[in-house]
C-alpha cells in the first residue's frame, strides 16, 4: 500500500463524503415552467402555487386527499386473466403489465377504496395515468364494477376520478366491452338509488370519455383537464379547421354546457360532501 493510499484512507474518517442533491428537491412546473420546492408542492396538494396547473396524481394521494383520515380501505381487485389475447408488439404485455405494477406498486390502472368525506360515506375509485396511460381493460372494468358492487352493499354514493388514454389496445374487443358493462353497472347504481359523481382529471380522452366519464349525475373536473374523444390533432385534419384556444380543455366544456363544474383541488373535498348531502347521502355517527 503506498502513502498516497494511507492518507486517503484516513481522510475518508474524517472529511465527509459530498451529498448529492435529491432528484426530488425541486418541480419544474409543466404549466409555467417555474421550479418550485418539492415540500412546497407537496403542501400545496401537488397544485403549482405560481399558476394553479394541477400536477397528475395517483389513487393514494387522491385517497388522502378527500377521504377523511384514516377513514378509507382499500377495496381488492377481482382477478382477471394478465395477458387474455397473447398479445405481443415490441414487447410481450405481460411484461408491460409487470413493468408498470413495479413503476406504481398498483395491481391496475383503477383502484378503489370505501371511506367517509367529512362523515359521509363513500365508495371512490381512482385511474391512475401512470399505470399504462390509465388505459382501460379488463382490470379496470372489473374495478369499476366492484366498485358499484361495493357502494350498493355500503348504500352510498361512487364517485369516480377519471384518468385515461382510453381503451387498452393489448386487450382488443374485451378492452372495449367494459364500455357496455360500466354503463350497466351505473344503471344498477341508480337501481339502487345511489348518486354517480364524475371527477375529471388531465387526462380524460377515448373509450373512458366514451362511456362512464361522461355518465355522472354530476360532472366536476378539475382546472385545465384535457378531456375529450379523439385528439385535436386528429379533428383538426378531419375537419380541416382550425380549433378555438383552450378547446377540450375543462374551462371551455364548462362554457359550453359539457360538465357542471369546475373545481380547485383544495376545495374538492367540500364539494363533494356537500354533493352527497344535496343527492342524499348517508352521514357516519361521529
Amino acid at each position: 500500500m503506498s502513502w498516497l493510499t494511507s492518507v486517503r484512507n484516513a481522510l475518508a474518517y474524517v472529511v465527509p463524503a459530498k451529498k448529492e442533491t435529491p432528484d426530488n428537491l425541486w418541480h419544474k412546473c409543466k404549466g409555467c415552467g417555474t421550479m418550485t420546492f418539492h415540500k412546497e408542492l407537496e403542501d400545496n396538494l401537488h397544485v403549482c402555487p405560481h399558476c394553479d396547473h394541477h400536477d397528475r396524481i395517483g389513487p393514494l394521494l387522491r385517497f388522502a386527499y378527500v377521504f377523511d383520515k384514516g377513514s378509507y380501505t382499500i377495496v381488492p381487485l377481482p382477478k382477471v386473466p394478465d395477458d387474455p389475447l397473447k398479445f405481443r408488439d415490441t414487447k410481450r404485455y405481460v411484461d408491460r403489465i409487470k413493468a408498470a405494477r413495479v413503476a406504481t406498486s398498483e395491481g391496475d390502472a383503477l383502484i378503489t377504496a370505501r371511506g367517509t368525506i367529512e362523515g359521509r360515506k363513500a365508495v371512490i375509485g381512482v385511474q391512475d395515468f401512470a399505470f399504462m396511460g390509465g388505459s382501460m381493460g379488463l382490470a379496470v372494468g372489473e374495478a369499476f364494477i366492484r366498485g358499484v358492487e361495493t357502494a350498493i352493499q355500503e348504500n352510498c354514493p361512487y364517485i369516480i376520478f377519471t384518468a385515461a388514454g382510453g381503451a387498452r389496445m393489448q386487450e382488443g374487443i374485451l378492452s372495449l366491452m367494459q364500455m357496455p358493462r360500466a354503463t350497466v353497472a351505473i344503471a344498477m347504481l341508480h337501481d339502487a338509488g345511489l348518486p354517480y359523481i364524475v371527477v375529471l382529471t388531465d387526462p380524460t380522452t377515448g373509450g373512458v370519455t366514451a362511456s362512464y366519464a361522461m355518465l355522472g349525475d354530476v360532472q366536476i373536473a378539475e382546472p385545465g383537464a384535457l378531456i375529450g374523444f379523439a385528439g385535436q390533432r386528429v379533428i383538426e385534419q378531419t375537419i380541416r379547421e382550425k380549433l378555438p384556444d383552450g378547446f377540450q380543455r375543462a374551462e371551455y366544456l364548462l362554457e359550453h354546457g359539457m360538465i357542471d363544474m369546475v373545481k380547485h383541488r383544495r376545495d374538492m373535498r367540500a364539494t363533494l360532501a356537500s354533493l352527497i348531502d344535496y343527492l342524499g347521502g348517508e352521514r357516519i355517527a361521529a
